[in-house]
């Protein structure tokens, strides 16, 4: 007999009951290398500031000239059929990702190209940085959907032989109510584990070590640095309030892409027949 899938408060109460906030350091000038370390035992850095207010701003206005365009070139992702939207509302409402957009519009591709932010993740990665993804996330008022626990690795276009590094950074506050980043520490040392098509591409939940769980809520222009193979996600959005995101990838110049015969034995099942 199937369960009953359970519901988007009963998805927060079971899977993101976090046993720890973690705070932002104060702005790119603080980061130590303690810091640094702790990038490098634990998985993640915060950091407050990354962006200012007023590219938090244009970037914010620039995500949503791209959903409101009919001709853009860069990619949206809807969660319900285009036609069934009424109005602009509707429409803006219905987005949950941007993507492929920093060949299009000049804004977002300076905000993936940012000094900031490349000086952490060229000290992160040890290396010269090339950008491999980009992209906007998007949680609506009482209905942004969750993001379930997975590694970025475990998606194709992020499966690279060397660990690439994340970056999340918050274009609304974003908290414990709305849908902030999950984290659990440590978890990047597991290495890749297998992922599963259940709510989405995902780890297990029975998987994932939610005693574990550190909350970071950041402030507009915050950011989130994380490891490839770090274990995180989103709740739900429960909350009157909108949470929108920009997130980046970046990899070593030299790094190359895994084969997907290699991709298949680490990420996968096929070669176990395991269950979630």
């Amino acid at each position: 007999m199937s369960l009953k899938p359970l519901d988007p408060q009963e998805i927060n109460e079971k899977l993101y009951k976090h046993r720890g906030i973690h705070a932002a350091l104060q702005g790119i000038d603080s980061l130590l290398d303690e810091d640094y370390l702790h990038y490098r035992t634990q998985g993640f850095i915060a950091v407050s500031d990354i962006l200012s207010a007023a590219e938090v701003l244009a970037s914010s206005d620039a995500i949503e000239r791209i959903i409101f365009d009919p001709d853009t070139q860069a990619k949206v992702q809807f969660t319900k059929p285009q036609r069934e939207l009424k109005d602009d509302t509707e429409r803006e409402l219905a987005v949950r990702k941007v993507y492929e957009f920093v060949g299009h519009d000049e804004q977002l591709r300076a905000m993936a190209y940012h000094p900031n932010i490349l000086s952490v993740v060229e000290k992160l990665l040890g290396g010269k940085a090339k950008l491999v993804q980009d992209m906007a996330l998007l949680k609506p008022p009482t209905g942004g959907g969750e993001k379930p626990w997975h590694q970025d690795m475990a998606y194709g276009p992020l499966a690279f032989h060397q660990a690439v590094v994340g970056v999340w950074i918050a274009l609304d506050a974003a908290g414990l109510d709305n849908g902030c980043m999950h984290v659990i520490p440590r978890s990047q040392m597991s290495g890749a584990v297998p992922h599963y098509a259940v709510r989405d591409w995902q780890l297990c939940d029975e998987a994932v070590p939610v005693e574990r769980d550190v909350a970071v809520p950041l402030a507009p222009g915050g950011a989130l640095f994380f490891h490839g193979l770090l274990f995180h996600g989103t709740p739900n959005n429960t909350s009157d309030k909108r949470r929108r995101a920009l997130q980046f990838h970046y990899a070593l110049e030299t790094s190359d892409k895994m084969s997907p015969q290699e991709y298949k034995r680490v990420f996968t099942n096929e070669l176990t027949g395991a269950e979630c």
